[in-house]
């Protein structure tokens, strides 16, 4: 795409907010915002511009952490709505595009260097179009596939961390009524989460709720309660995620992200976590063409927005859809 490109990464606590000119995000460029001392996040912008002063914008693109329909979204944790028209006219772009956070994070798949990944699982070689699937664990639990057609690259919103958590055995079947009972629905994110980390510290015997950071650093340290903690978490995570791969075949890879799996990068890589992703009885073998990493880079939602910019501007029917004027 042509001209300056507007990428905003849009979080409950925090907003990061950075210019990109070919699809590439300049580093010098990304600030960080503490949301609670903004009304939305057109006000963000506005400080953004009015302190760099870049010129005019040629297109943007915002990553939220919450559900987007129809060119809007609302964040999860923090009471702010925002439309197209809402960035069109914050940054007077012509192309503007709102997605999920974890899109934007599948649409930064191939614009990841080898050192932002830290590898968990070996799979088989994939082709170049081999679908991929993104996994966030962070505050909330949520999916973006990532398919690659003659159109060009599809990453559809989900919103998978409110399914029902699987069940493999009987300590699954018990923190399933564990998790219904006190939060009447024993869903995905209930477990694989920052608080699912408390939730499962309360279903092994010890403080139900109790932070995750509090959790992880005992775990460190070798506290005995601690590690078998987020030893379970780390194999429902595999055990759900292997679910997630016979569902929508990413020989192109299994990306984890958010801070949560990057925290957990030292639990999620042994063999045990590498067997309980690949337990699916006769297609036990067929899951060893399933890689699985960790994304650990803060700028991926943002290099995913520009890389989903760009996309744009080389369709021209496509970015019509997106136009401010459509």
């Amino acid at each position: 795409m042509t001209g300056l490109a507007l990428v905003a990464d849009v979080g409950g606590t925090n907003t990061r907010v950075g210019l990109a000119r070919d699809g590439t995000v300049a580093p010098d460029t990304v600030a960080r915002f503490a949301n609670a001392n903004f009304a939305d996040l057109p006000a963000v912008i506005a400080a953004y511009l009015a302190d760099r002063r870049p010129g005019p914008i040629g297109s943007a693109a915002a990553a939220v952490a919450g559900p987007v329909r129809d060119g809007a979204a609302r964040l999860t944790n923090r009471d702010w709505a925002i439309t197209r028209d809402d960035l069109a006219r914050a940054t007077g772009a012509e192309t503007v595009s709102i997605l999920n956070d974890l899109q934007a994070q599948g649409h930064a798949t191939d614009h990841l260097p080898a050192d932002r990944l830290i590898p968990l699982i070996a799979g088989a070689p994939a082709g170049p179009n081999a679908a991929k699937l993104v996994i966030g664990v962070g505050t909330g639990f949520n999916i973006a596939p990532v398919f690659d057609t003659r159109a060009g690259r599809f990453v559809p919103p989900a919103e998978a961390g409110h399914v029902c958590l699987p069940v493999r055995n009987d300590e699954d079947r018990r923190l399933s009524a564990y998790l219904a009972e006190r939060h009447g629905f024993p869903s995905v994110e209930e477990a694989l989460s920052g608080r699912g980390l408390g939730h499962l510290h309360g279903f092994l015997g010890g403080i139900a709720g109790r932070p995750a950071a509090e959790i992880l650093a005992d775990a460190a340290a070798g506290a005995a309660l601690a590690v078998r903690t987020v030893r379970l978490f780390a194999r429902l995570l595999a055990q759900h995620a292997g679910d997630l791969a016979l569902t929508l075949l990413p020989f192109g890879g299994v990306y984890l992200t958010g801070g949560v799996a990057r925290a957990l990068a030292r639990w999620l890589a042994g063999p045990d976590v590498a067997a309980a992703f690949r337990d699916k009885g006769r297609f036990s073998d067929f899951m060893a063409a399933f890689g699985m990493a960790i994304i650990n880079d803060d700028f991926a939602a943002l290099t995913g927005c520009a890389a989903h910019l760009e996309i744009l501007g080389r369709r021209p029917a496509m970015a019509a859809r997106f136009s401010r004027k459509s």
